[in-house]
């Protein structure tokens, strides 16, 4: 399974580098037969494609409003990674088709560019999720509490639905959603949230929560960083979802607002 992909320094989720690249196929697709025919249709896929972003946080903010109620500015904060897939191919279908009716002229180039992106996109993500899907369970290595005691996830769990967050105290969007999952971890008892610091002594983690004042249960300690590498994710804050059966149902890869957090939460049953 793999959640990320390494492209020189930078550490980018698989979701999004597959939408990055079914846009570059479109381009690609455009430019050629759009030379043909001598229409240029670069500018009215980059337009579709800023569209469908834009309606795809709008759609997630308005569905999850309640939780940017008390930070409003979250609102434009899209490091969070809240978007709504459902909204976005809506807003970009719209934009296509007035394009389409407008200009007459680029129907066709522009009518075989977007098929072939939304074709790649579409097509990818299916096999990926259907490759994925057979190799989801609860990783089964043993870790380390802060005083000393081996354990596994598994145990951890206790046959509750589970959240494990992958971080370390020198990740500033781990520092920054730590008191989200703080308080999801309290609000939410038939939930196990499990920390798994990532390649950090027991004493750099004991510092690192007393000087954030964070009261966290299930912390434990991954020395060597061997979780992020046995679930395919090399990105911190990475945050996996397993439901009681210990079948992972959902990732986050990146910075978690309430918003999403809530999203993410939205298989489990908390009553």
């Amino acid at each position: 399974m793999m959640l990320s992909v390494n492209i020189g320094p930078l550490s980018l989720p698989l979701a999004q580098l597959l939408l990055i690249s079914a846009f570059v196929i479109a381009l690609i697709v455009g430019a050629i037969t759009g030379r043909k025919e001598g229409v240029p249709v670069a500018g009215t896929l980059s337009d579709i494609f800023l569209v469908a972003l834009v309606a795809a946080r709008i759609g997630f903010v308005i569905q999850y409003f309640e939780h940017y109620q008390e930070n409003l500015w979250g609102i434009i904060d899209i490091r969070d990674g809240g978007f709504s897939v459902i909204a976005g191919l809506l807003g970009a279908l719209a934009l296509t088709g007035w394009k389409l009716w407008r200009h007459p002229r680029i129907r066709r180039s522009l009518s075989i560019a977007a098929a072939s992106g939304l074709l790649v996109w579409g097509s990818v993500s299916l096999l990926v999720t259907l490759m994925e899907s057979s190799s989801r369970g609860i990783p089964e290595a043993t870790f380390t509490l802060l005083d000393g005691n081996p354990v596994t996830l598994a145990e951890v769990a206790d046959n509750k639905p589970m959240v494990v967050n992958l971080w370390a105290s020198w990740c500033p969007p781990c520092i920054r959603e730590m008191p989200v999952l703080e308080k999801a971890q309290q609000d939410n008892p038939n939930i196990t949230f499990v920390f798994v610091n990532q390649g950090e002594q027991p004493e750099t983690i004991t510092q690192f929560m007393g000087q954030h004042k964070l009261s966290l249960q299930n912390v434990l300690t991954d020395i060597s960083a061997s979780l992020g590498r046995t679930t395919g994710s090399q990105a911190l804050p990475t945050t996996l979802f397993y439901d009681a059966n210990d079948q992972q149902v959902d990732a986050h890869l990146g910075e978690l607002s309430q918003a999403t957090l809530a999203h993410n939460l939205r298989n489990f049953d908390t009553d």
